[in-house]
């Protein structure tokens, strides 16, 4: 299983600094062993015109200038980029859309091992993909699209795959989602899905039970990578044999839990994901994220970082490092006793 993390300290609009390159550089290299590790990037297409501001608050302004880090970063070593490319316009653009695909692929092709179009389309909440009109066009047309487009510059390694978050059931499911992939021809959108990510936050916007009994993070963990294999996905004609990648995993420390809470909760996590590995064919698990937002913040999603906003590393920190550094020489456990560090 390969492992990453995105780095860029931003969760939708909650950014309390600016990146400090120095100190992602350090950090990264820190957690990756000598293998390929995964950095997971996003660009956001907000239509035309932007809405004044909307650009700014996403930190989207200069994404065709750079991403978090200068480009030459993401080739070195052994990193690969996870590039998303979210579909956010007030109104539906299926034309403005395509072509904002071919302009990120131009602009960023020759760095992507992946490229995910759309964000969590099945997940109608503000700032995620779900949320946008159109799209779902935006998806089952994207990806053909992406393709030729990746074919038609040379870039014929590059994967493409898209993602949805964990089983709503708290939103009322996502029943239409699936409806509409399940009546696409498998020769026009799912021959050309290489995966299908998940997001998978199981405690950071509900309560779950405690560790060890049904609904805990374990259990919750379990449940959301069956329900994609064996409910979601063979309603959208991808097979078995399609991996499915865990794009975002994240807890918060953030009161009242503790980074110690968040260390455990991390832990439940990647072991159920690891005991899945082989049975669901999971194939990729990216951390989100490196960094908090703002880890004074009240929200969940301002503490989800495995460092502090001033990069000052949590126990999560440790215990990821450990786990990546178990995994590149074979082993299947991290060490009992790290979150008590």
């Amino acid at each position: 299983m390969r492992f990453g993390i995105y780095p860029g300290g931003r969760a939708a609009a909650v950014c309390s600094h600016p990146p400090d390159r120095a100190a992602i550089d350090a950090l990264v290299r820190a957690l990756a062993a000598d293998v390929p590790f995964v950095v997971r990037e996003y660009v956001h297409f907000l239509g035309d015109p932007t809405p004044p501001g909307v650009a700014a608050s996403l930190g989207a302004q200069d994404e065709f200038d750079h991403l978090t880090m200068p480009d030459d970063w993401y080739l070195a070593g052994q990193r690969e980029l996870d590039l998303v490319v979210s579909y956010l316009p007030r109104t539906a653009d299926l034309p403005g859309w395509l072509r904002f695909l071919d302009a990120v692929i131009d602009r960023y092709g020759h760095m992507a091992r992946c490229l995910q179009v759309t964000l969590e389309g099945n997940l109608p909440v503000p700032l995620i993909d779900g949320s946008a009109p159109g799209v779902l066009e935006a998806l089952s047309s994207g990806i053909p699209h992406a393709r030729a487009a990746l074919d038609a510059r040379g870039h014929h390694d590059t994967r493409i795959g898209f993602s949805v978050a964990e089983p709503p059931e708290w939103l009322g499911g996502d029943d239409a989602f699936w409806a509409h992939l399940s009546t696409l021809a498998p020769r026009d959108f799912a021959a050309h899905v290489d995966y299908v990510g998940l997001a998978l936050y199981p405690d950071a916007f509900s309560p779950v039970a405690p560790r060890g009994t049904p609904g805990d993070v374990a259990s919750l963990t379990t449940h959301a990578l069956g329900h994609l294999r064996n409910r979601s996905l063979p309603q959208a004609h991808i097979p078995p044999g399609t991996p499915i990648h865990v794009v975002e995993g994240g807890s918060p420390s953030g009161a009242p839990r503790t980074p110690r809470d968040q260390c455990d909760s991390l832990k439940d996590m990647l072991g159920a994901v690891l005991r899945a590995e082989k049975t669901l064919n999971i194939a990729q698990y990216e951390l989100f994220s490196l960094r908090d937002a703002d880890s004074s913040s009240g929200e969940p999603t301002g503490t989800l970082g495995i460092v502090t906003d001033t990069y000052r590393a949590k126990p999560a920190f440790d215990l990821y490092r450990t786990i990546v550094h178990d995994q590149a020489a074979g082993w299947r456990t991290a060490g009992a006793t790290v979150c008590d560090r």
